[in-house]
């Protein structure tokens, strides 16, 4: 019994240093035109959601705007969502629970959010955090848009 514990509590960690999640992927033409970061209209708020980081790289997360799940993250991948203005609820699946933020977007404006993996006790938990535009940008160059 003492053996399969150990050999249990050494490949938990083990999950977190190696593989590879993998998600559908956009077109490299839909990368690159994201990339440009136009401002979106009047009308509507651009979001870009970024994981870059290989942490964690073997874990999916799913993400969800405002109760829709707008796809599952993997490493050094982005997702690009355009919102009406207002106030708007993001979330990820995390360890025991969601994690959820709130954002108030205006319209025409780009925003920015870095999702992390982070320890767990059992499996990595997830969250966000709003960045800087010049943050963002940079971050979200390093990866690949998903759908």
């Amino acid at each position: 019994m003492f053996k399969k514990t150990l050999v249990i509590l050494t490949l938990i960690p083990l999950m977190f240093l190696t593989g590879c999640a993998t998600v559908p992927m956009a077109s490299d033409l839909e990368d690159r035109a994201k990339k440009e970061f136009t401002p979106p209209p009047s009308e509507v708020a651009g979001l870009y959601i970024y994981r870059n980081s290989h942490f964690g790289s073997a874990l999916k997360k799913t993400l969800s705007i405002d109760g829709e799940i707008i796809g599952e993250s993997a490493p050094m991948t982005y997702f690009y969502r355009e919102l009406v203005p207002g106030k708007h609820t993001l979330s990820t699946e995390s360890e025991f629970s969601e994690n959820i933020v709130t954002l108030d977007v205006l319209g025409g404006k780009n925003y920015y959010m870095e999702h992390f993996i982070k320890f767990g006790v059992f499996v990595g938990g997830a969250n966000f955090t709003f960045v800087t535009e010049e943050v963002g940008k940079k971050g979200v160059r390093e990866c690949k848009l998903a759908k």
